[in-house]
């Protein structure tokens, strides 16, 4: 299944009291669909999940299938360091209509390769919707290896990797043995041409909150052999990406969506808001990139 190329981690938005908000989702969803987001990933890193119960996550995932209402698609993080716990959460996911799930690599308790595979072969037998790995060695202290996806690729609902490793060789040998259908995502927004130049499929990103057009306007020129102007656009968006992790995800996008006039919300401890110093170099640098010149490189 292809899910687009541009999918948005998306934030969840909360009210002045710190609860979920649907009707902030709903404003965020539209905002998203608006402005290019082929599909969000729902509850995963970005949208606090560690501080999301349960039932939270269930009824925002709800929320979202309804509200999207087939224009985009919709997937959700289930994933945890408890295996049958996952299988039993994915499998609830998959109830309420959801194009797939993504599943982060179990952190803290330090699977090897073999526990890897076994962890994720048990959730793709028992959901009959496609799955993600989501591989991010920063957080979960654990790299799935290049042999341990491309083995994953081979079961029938495992059909991507979202890919945060930093590692463009691992990257390049997943794609050189995997099919053609497995797609395989950037998990940083910075490496989103690099990737795309070796073969990857796009990008699950935290900046297309705020500037997805651009984004897609660099892999659409890309993808038509237009590549000083996408290299162009890479170098013209990396100050801003690189300023939206300066502090802990998703302070920074969060405020900036708060700035913009799209209101999610505060984030959740042990996350905390951002210094009025960070705010204004972060909005100083939004609307620095905004301001700049897109100019066409001349052949």
């Amino acid at each position: 299944m292809d899910f687009g190329r541009l999918l948005t981690a998306m934030v969840t938005p909360f009210d002045e009291n710190g609860k979920v908000s649907l009707d902030r989702t709903t404003d965020l969803l539209e905002h998203l669909i608006k402005t290019g987001s082929d599909g969000v990933v729902v509850a995963g890193t970005t949208g606090e999940s560690p501080t999301l119960s349960q039932e939270e996550k269930l009824a925002l995932f709800e929320h979202v299938v309804r509200v999207v209402d087939g224009r985009i698609k919709v997937i959700v993080g289930t994933g945890g360091n408890n295996t049958n716990l996952s299988v039993a959460f994915s499998k609830e996911a998959a109830k309420l209509g959801v194009d797939a799930v993504m599943a982060v690599a179990p952190y803290y308790n330090k699977p090897n390769q073999a526990g890897l595979y076994a962890h994720y072969k048990a959730i793709a037998e028992n959901i009959a919707i496609p799955l993600i790995v989501y591989n991010i060695p920063s957080r979960s202290k654990v790299n799935i290896s290049a042999d341990t996806i491309i083995r994953l690729s081979k079961i029938d609902n495992i059909v991507a990797v979202k890919e945060a490793s930093g590692d463009l060789d691992q990257m390049a040998a997943i794609i050189s043995g995997t099919s053609d259908d497995f797609h395989l995502y950037s998990g940083d927004d910075g490496l989103t041409l690099p990737i795309l130049a070796i073969g990857g499929h796009g990008v699950i990103s935290v900046s297309s909150h705020v500037i997805a057009p651009e984004m897609k306007r660099m892999m659409d020129d890309f993808d038509k052999g237009r590549n000083s102007e996408a290299a162009q656009q890479h170098q013209r968006m990396l100050p801003f990406m690189r300023e939206l992790f300066a502090a802990p995800s998703p302070a920074p996008v969060k405020a900036l969506l708060n700035e913009l006039g799209i209101s999610v919300g505060s984030v959740r401890l042990p996350m905390v808001d951002l210094t009025k110093q960070e705010l204004a170099s972060l909005i100083n640098i939004y609307q620095s990139f905004k301001e700049s010149k897109d100019l066409r490189v001349s052949k």
